[in-house]
């Protein structure tokens, strides 16, 4: 009888191990893990790709679980733009007034940017796009080839542009690379015998904290009494950013008193996710921090965090001398995340205005977690206010509802956004008397109907809220 062959084991491929990692990490680190199947139920490597494995994790139902929109992979890119770096055009768009319309606006432009070097500012009205003239939104095809053309991956973009002069130019933008800034606008503005400050802050970047600064101090300078903050197209970015921008804004007395607590997936509070023991916690000059008895005995991981709440509590500390009596946020539906943060941080505590539509909805955030060349984003940590106010996933409320109005530029007291919070300043009510500051003299789109437009025009805009603070470290 011949010996028994013994089976040589099969090493699993590179493609497969990234999938097993996406469910694992889910397992140990996403914040509804609870309840979360076995890896031998799932079967992560039965999926075609690495995304089928997270459109599958992001339907696994889950304690409390909200429609999961904020996963995602990235292939880097999300560092590169937190860090005050991009690689794009440079400007976006939005159609104005009816659906359908073929009234196609610039709606901003990034300073410094390939754009703004050709001369493209918001507003400006655009009429061909790559040769192209039919670019309304009469028909799906055509919204996707404005998409595709403006934020998909080609080298350059021809545009005809009719600026509110009346002046026509054709234009051609080349991709590239450039340092941004997230400050668009800012200016003070008068309101009756007040003065105002007003900035329009596109992105949460970890580059923008000095020039916040520096524009608060201006404000403060002077003598701007209100402010009015603009973040309509503002999707977020780092924690540590919109910290910095809170203790500029909020008033000196709260030094020392709550501003938020995070609270982390449970697993992680309770020592559970032993899997991040290889993710190496580097600090802000992306150095291995040394740190002997933790999890890999010699540098310190996110295995080593202290996830608990009560090592999790961020306090006011005051920076500059602003002193606001009142804040207004202009928001639309795309303003998420750290945006939101912003504004949670400051309602039980000032006189907080919001102008516009219903915000994203994203109390929650995460950190990368690298798996070979992809980053996983999964929501790892919620945020609650002083009064334990979290929880916003549909988004929060505005006091005033109004649409954009993407035929003026930042600055424009008309601009229909701006002119409600300059007129509540004055005369303590938003409603507008003039009618040349409504967007158009035909029916505007509907909240619905711009919400679904700009998710198909800007379906690979970043919105979250990234955690890049120091963490502190569990005591061995």
């Amino acid at each position: 009888m011949p010996a028994p062959v013994t089976p040589v084991p099969v090493a699993a491929s590179r493609a497969e191990l990234t999938k097993d990692s996406i469910f694992l990490y889910a397992k140990e680190t996403y914040y509804w893990n609870e309840p979360f199947p076995t890896y031998e139920s799932f079967k992560p490597r039965g999926y075609s790709t690495n995304q089928a494995v997270l459109d599958a994790i992001i339907k696994l139902p889950g304690t409390g679980k909200p429609v999961d929109k904020y996963s995602f992979l990235d292939d880097g890119s999300v560092s590169s733009e937190l860090g005050g770096v991009s690689g794009d055009y440079g400007f976006s768009i939005f159609y104005n007034g009816t659906t359908p319309s073929n009234d196609l606006r610039i709606k901003y432009v990034s300073p410094k940017s390939p754009a703004a070097a050709k001369g493209l500012k918001r507003g400006d009205r655009i009429t061909k796009i790559n040769g192209r003239t039919d670019i309304s939104t009469a028909s799906e095809a055509n919204v996707t080839f404005v998409s595709d053309a403006v934020f998909g991956g080609k080298a350059s973009v021809t545009l005809t542009v009719v600026k509110p002069s009346g002046a026509i130019e054709d234009i051609v933008v080349t991709r590239g690379s450039y340092a941004t800034s997230p400050i668009f606008h800012t200016s003070v503005l008068t309101a009756g015998a007040k003065k105002v400050g007003y900035i329009v802050f596109n992105s949460f970047t970890i580059n923008s904290r000095d020039s916040l600064t520096a524009k608060m101090a201006a404000f403060a300078a002077a003598g701007a009494t209100e402010l009015i903050v603009d973040l309509r197209y503002n999707g977020g970015g780092s924690v540590a950013t919109a910290d910095v921008f809170t203790n500029l804004i909020a008033p000196a007395a709260l030094n020392g008193t709550t501003m938020y607590t995070t609270f982390w997936t449970k697993t992680m509070q309770d020592g559970k996710a032993p899997i991040l023991a290889n993710q190496p916690l580097t600090d802000a000059n992306g150095k291995l921090q040394p740190f002997t008895g933790g999890a890999n005995g010699k540098y310190a991981t996110y295995a080593d965090v202290d996830y608990k709440p009560a090592a999790n509590r961020e306090v006011f500390a005051k920076i500059g001398a602003a002193n606001f009596s009142r804040v207004y946020f202009l928001t639309l539906s795309g303003t998420a995340s750290a945006s939101e943060l912003l504004i949670n941080n400051l309602k039980p505590h000032m006189d907080v205005k919001l102008i516009g539509r219903t915000t994203y909805g994203k109390p929650v955030g995460f950190f990368a977690i690298s798996i070979e060349k992809l980053d996983l984003y999964i929501p790892q940590f919620e945020t609650k206010n002083s009064q334990n106010i979290g929880g916003y996933y549909t988004g929060l409320t505005p006091d005033f509802s109004i649409g954009d109005d993407v035929t003026k530029d930042f600055g424009d007291r008309t601009e229909a956004l701006l002119a409600a919070a300059l007129n509540f300043s004055e005369k303590g009510t938003f409603a507008l008397n003039k009618p040349n500051t409504t967007i158009s003299s035909v029916r505007a789109m509907s909240v619905k109907e711009a919400e679904e437009l700009t998710n198909d025009l800007e379906k690979e805009k970043f919105n979250g809220m990234t955690y890049d603070k120091k963490f502190k470290l569990k005591k061995k």
